[in-house]
């Protein structure tokens, strides 16, 4: 883990926080140009915005596409701190980023290879460098305790 990615995870784990203040699950993303300069962040927002694909990346993705006026986003970086689903996945390799960076993986739904591998799948026509476990057990710690205060919060309410 170089000291770049790991101030751009912990850059998404603070976006990641806002998202749980806001009553979200706590997933956080930022997306970097090939210089090493933010292009965009997002927070989950599913329940905000009442729409399923309000996930972090693709809130990300969609400011940084209108910031550039263009859907292609080459040589950028994905910091994300939950390994992407299916659906964000898809959209990373739409827009053609170049590398994902994810701190913890998704065992149920994650699409960089704990469910499926999407990211990396020779059938598509761009592949994302893939690299994890930025911050792992931050990102892992603080989804749980999110889940954990959810239940519990459900069995007394």
């Amino acid at each position: 883990m170089s000291d770049v990615d790991a101030a751009w995870m912990q850059r998404a784990l603070e976006v990641a926080d806002g998202a749980e203040a806001a009553g979200e699950v706590p997933v956080g993303a930022v997306l970097v140009d090939a210089q090493g300069s933010l292009l965009a962040e997002g927070a989950n927002r599913v329940i905000a915005d009442a729409d399923p694909t309000a996930h972090a990346e693709i809130v990300a993705l969609r400011r940084a596409a209108a910031r550039l006026g263009n859907y292609r986003l080459p040589g950028s970086t994905l910091y994300v701190t939950l390994e992407p689903c299916a659906m964000c996945a898809g959209a990373l390799v739409h827009a053609r980023v170049e590398r994902v960076v994810f701190a913890t993986r998704d065992p149920r739904a994650g699409a960089s290879g704990s469910v499926f591998d999407i990211l990396d799948h020779p059938m598509l026509n761009h592949r994302c460098r893939v690299d994890e476990g930025v911050l792992a057990d931050v990102a892992a710690d603080r989804l749980r305790g999110f889940f954990r205060a959810r239940r519990r919060s459900a069995r007394n309410g």
